[in-house]
């Protein structure tokens, strides 16, 4: 039996609010650690469920894990045990956790040869694994799908993976970053254009440079690495989670709160800042903290000609596609009108019936766009039961149930737990009425 929320609404809250360490960034860099033989401490680590089974899963081949906190964890991948890899256990384990695709990279640079399981996670919509299978096959890297085992098997030629260019054919951020992982030690020049630049990229990148990798162009969509030898360990400290960031933001102008988020680390937020402004949400930035002051009533702006506003997703430096969910729930309660296109994937909006439920004014145009009416609170939502369907409709739906009128119950909310560390416990904190059931 999957637990639940239950949630009483209508109440505003108060107080300052941490954002755990970026997932999105954990299930990169905590891959990274496969590189090097010596000592690798990341600091800032979320204590959620997709990270935590993913650290495990490192145990479980050979890695030496000392989790010193729940924040901080030192690895040491000196000895890899790969015939583990080809028990049903792993093929069980990692193929419920989309992120242990991100060992391919490493394992492929150092030890010329890496197993993948076929990919579980969220259900947003098809998520292709064909950006890195394609990035490992210019490198050099021969690519074999086991049919009777359902796994990929990858194996780099005889004298190793040799530097090319590459133009991706989508700016993947994981595939980005497990061919970044994978070149960083083949022989010569590679050359990565159309790659992903979001900021855990970048982190990504910056980690490995202080391995002792050469890599140009950071911050960039033109990639430039040199192969080296090998690398060396390190130390890392993760960015707050700038997805968190945008649910706090959503959930202060909703239930009409006075919040201050702390360490926001706002110099990598890009635009997300900027659109919530859009929904007319006041902030001020008082060094890295961000300050929402309670407002009675938010307005949605609208373009320059007067014509209606449209927020989409695009790769960084565009709006996350993350965020859409949040900004959809806030737009219900905003005063004027707003269209919400979801490009990237094609079931992230399966999950506006529950706010039309609630009583919210939304008319689901496909299964790419919602135009969202603000009730600007003429009509307050009504607590419903409802499921969640993946991780950011999840928060969406909670950001929702606390501002409504009466009691929600949320299930599945094992989604949730996925992604946002110990939310009940600090909503709490903050004056929410949550149980955990």
């Amino acid at each position: 039996m999957s637990s639940a929320f239950e949630v009483r609404g209508g109440k505003s809250l108060s107080g300052e609010i941490i954002p755990q360490g970026a997932k999105n960034e954990a299930l990169q860099i905590i891959s990274a650690v496969l590189l090097t033989p010596e000592k690798v401490t990341i600091n800032n680590i979320p204590d959620i469920l997709d990270v935590n089974l993913l650290i495990e899963l490192l145990g479980d081949i050979g890695v030496k894990v000392n989790r010193v906190s729940r924040a901080v964890c030192e690895f040491q991948a000196d000895a890899i045990d790969f015939d583990y890899m080809h028990t049903p256990e792993f093929k069980k384990k990692s193929g419920r956790l989309r992120g242990s695709v991100m060992f391919a990279g490493p394992l492929l640079a150092r030890f010329g040869k890496a197993y993948i399981p076929k990919p579980g996670g969220d259900k947003i919509g098809r998520r292709r694994l064909d950006t890195h299978i394609i990035g490992f096959q210019k490198l050099g890297a021969e690519f074999v799908y086991e049919a009777d085992d359902n796994y990929f098997r990858l194996e780099a030629p005889a004298g190793g993976m040799k530097g090319t260019y590459m133009l991706l054919d989508e700016p993947s951020v994981t595939g980005t970053a497990n061919i970044v992982m994978a070149a960083v030690m083949a022989e010569g020049t590679t050359t990565i254009y159309n790659a992903a630049c979001e900021p855990y990229l970048q982190q990504l990148c910056k980690m490995m440079v202080r391995m002792g990798a050469k890599i140009e162009g950071i911050g960039s969509n033109l990639l430039t690495i040199q192969g080296v030898e090998k690398l060396g360990g390190c130390e890392h400290t993760m960015l707050p989670d700038m997805i968190e960031i945008g649910s706090f933001i959503g959930l202060a102008a909703m239930t009409q709160s006075e919040i201050t988020i702390k360490n926001a680390g706002i110099q990598h937020l890009g635009i997300i800042p900027e659109k919530f402004q859009q929904l007319g949400i006041k902030m001020e930035f008082r060094g890295d903290d961000i300050y929402i002051p309670a407002q009675d009533s938010y307005e949605i702006q609208t373009f320059i000609d007067g014509s209606i506003l449209t927020i989409s997703d695009h790769p960084w430096p565009g709006f996350t596609p993350d965020l859409l969910s949040i900004v959809l729930v806030v737009a219900t309660q905003a005063k004027g009108s707003v269209l919400i296109h979801q490009k990237m994937f094609e079931s992230r909006l399966f999950f506006v019936d529950k706010l039309i439920d609630m009583g919210a004014q939304i008319i689901l145009c496909d299964p790419h766009r919602a135009a969202v009416i603000g009730l600007n609170r003429q009509h307050k939502l009504k607590g419903i039961t409802m499921t969640s369907p993946d991780i950011r409709a999840g928060v969406s739906l909670l950001i929702a149930a606390l501002s409504a009128e009466g009691k929600s119950t949320i299930h599945n909310i094992d989604q949730i737990d996925r992604g946002y560390q110990y939310i009940d416990e600090r909503l709490r904190a903050l004056g929410a009425d949550i149980k955990r059931l």
